[in-house]
């Protein structure tokens, strides 16, 4: 039986855990959750259910100590842990914290220096021009600060795609299941798989709209029923998430899912072609404007059809010069969902991950993948679960014995090394050239002045080891901003030197941006989708990966890892 906590709250005591533990400064530990909030987040099953079988530690990210933690939560309601932390944290603190161009040690600074206990008064504070003379501060930083609160205000009710996206699809099947619903699917911006959302919308087909909506508003997400009407209704889900479901007849479901997919700005210009046709375009369907007569279709490729342009996936539907290409037949083949070979971003138990190398190799295989690409990080005094000259040693001698037994899969000796302030990675050349791969990226020092920020990555890139950039522009959406960088000079450099840009599928980055996949493409780039995980469960956020360069305009081509593995290696080298 299902218990009164879901899964939503479960990870969002988790969550706070993880920010309250890095505002004290407190190392691994807020990794740890981060990691055990995400996989309960978007775990199909109940954690009840799965707490009741005793199999929370099967769980992405949960070990023993975390396990404990969440029983606890199942069985009270509170974590006596997340209190105490609460107790030891300034009020305001953690807010402060999460402003880009401050982060947990500096929140903690000024709470002690100037008292700041809220973002209104950091905002005045930096305003006021009282930050710039603490040490380690300056007027940079207090523009910075206040960029930074620009940016939170203008997020404010924002979601993570890759939080609401399992939520949505579970929504979606549970509808699916219902016998009087023919057909159902996700709308709005989690359809055009937007790197934030705001809400959830649900389109179905049905001639019985009643049973559909009472089934609905009474889903195991739902915590509250904001309104409950015959064609439409709205929901809050726990995590304040609202979600809406409109039903429509069938022969009305294809104008309307094209309709409430948007984006707005796309329907108007298909609104355009269809009134310069003389008919009339809405999620009712298409009619001649003279005769009231409806033109006939049944799906959304019969809708582009009749306005004389090839289908236009949703991921593209944001009105950038989709339809003038498609127009001009030269609007692009878009990556496939499930066309990668592999995932050249994997990390293991050697490092802050999960799953030992053998369990990785075991659940890529059953993606369906021919390789992977194990990277931990190295040792740095930021990052205490990397890995020694020692370590790396081991970990190649274990990889090498996997592959003598793997038959038909190949597991890629890589490593992920941190750009230091001069550009230099933190290995040795000699040790660097004995990899299959190294993904180098940002990870220290993320708010250097911009030409100092674009230097650093132009000096990465010359490295003759380097093979991927890593998420490139440091952002963490929602909560820090992307560097300030020269993009057309580092893509210019990428290329000439065959390095990757690194399109992440970790929820928090989804970098490459696809504005900027987009603008890199124009240079003859080579992306790498990978998922960054950190558990075998995490490895599904390829698909996040791959709906961002979807909505960048990149085809399979142009991506390393939809190589079979010859092509791969003779890429690498190897």
């Amino acid at each position: 039986m299902e218990g009164t906590m879901n899964n939503r709250q479960v990870a969002a005591i988790l969550y706070e855990v993880a920010d309250l533990l890095e505002i004290k400064d407190v190392k691994f530990k807020p990794v740890a959750y981060r990691r055990a909030a995400h996989g309960i987040e978007t775990l199909a099953e109940d954690i009840n259910r799965v707490a009741e079988r005793d199999g929370l530690e099967e769980v992405p990210g949960v070990g023993s100590h975390i396990a404990t933690k969440i029983r606890e939560i199942l069985s009270t309601g509170n974590l006596q842990y997340l209190e105490r932390l609460k107790g030891d944290v300034g009020p305001g603190v953690r807010e402060i914290a999460e402003i880009g161009g401050i982060g947990p040690k500096k929140a903690v600074f000024l709470h002690q220096k100037l008292g700041i206990e809220n973002i209104g008064q950091l905002e005045t504070a930096a305003k006021e021009g009282r930050i710039r003379g603490l040490f380690g501060f300056g007027a940079k930083s207090e523009a910075n600060i206040l960029q930074g609160i620009a940016a939170r205000k203008g997020t404010t009710g924002r979601f993570l795609l890759g939080a609401l996206l399992p939520v949505a699809l579970r929504m979606k099947e549970a509808l699916a299941r219902l016998p009087a619903v023919r057909q159902v699917s996700p709308a709005g911006s989690i359809r055009r798989m937007k790197e934030t959302i705001g809400d959830i919308d649900l389109l179905a087909a049905s001639a019985e709209p009643g049973p559909v909506m009472d089934a609905f508003c009474t889903l195991p997400e739902v915590t509250r029923v904001l309104g409950r009407g015959t064609t439409k209704s709205s929901v809050v889900l726990a995590s304040g998430v609202q979600v809406d479901l409109r039903v429509v007849e069938e022969a009305q479901y294809w104008t309307a899912l094209q309709y409430f997919t948007g984006s707005k700005d796309h329907n108007i210009a298909l609104r355009r072609r269809a009134l310069e046709r003389g008919w009339r375009l809405s999620e009712y369907g298409v009619k001649e404007t003279a005769t009231g007569k409806n033109r006939a279709g049944s799906t959304e490729e019969d809708l582009y059809r009749m306005l004389d342009l090839p289908y236009i996936e949703p991921e593209l539907r944001e009105n950038r010069g989709e339809i003038e290409a498609a127009e001009k037949g030269i609007l692009p083949q878009i990556v496939p969902y499930g066309s990668v070979k592999g995932d050249l971003h994997v990390h293991s138990s050697w490092g802050d991950g999960t799953h030992s190398i053998r369990e990785l190799a075991a659940a890529a295989r059953a993606r369906g993948y021919a390789y992977i690409a194990i990277c931990d990080h190295v040792r740095s005094p930021g990052i205490d679960r990397g890995l020694t000259e020692e370590k790396i040693a081991q970990q190649k001698k274990e990889i090498e014995q996997l592959n003598r037994k793997l038959d038909g899969f190949f597991i890629l000796h890589g490593i992920e090394c941190n750009i230091g302030a001069d550009g230099s990675l933190d290995l040795p050349q000699n040790i660097l050239a004995d990899f299959d791969l190294v993904t180098a990226g940002i990870h220290s020092q993320t708010r250097m002045h911009g030409d100092e920020m674009t230097h650093r990555i132009l000096a990465a890139l010359q490295n003759d080891s380097v093979d991927i950039l890593g998420h490139p522009t440091g952002r963490i959406l929602l909560q820090r901003e992307p560097s300030d960088l020269d993009h057309p000079v580092i893509f210019k450099t990428a290329a000439e030197q065959h390095v990757a840009l690194e399109i992440t599928g970790d929820p928090s980055r989804l970098d490459l941006p696809d504005v900027l996949c987009r603008k890199a493409k124009e240079y003859g780039i080579t992306f790498s989708a990978c998922s960054d995980a950190h558990a075998a469960g995490e490895l599904q956020q390829m698909d996040l990966a791959i709906a961002t360069a979807r909505r960048g305009w990149i085809g399979a081509e142009e991506i390393l890892n939809t190589r079979p593995l010859p092509g791969l290696r003779n890429r690498l080298r190897i």
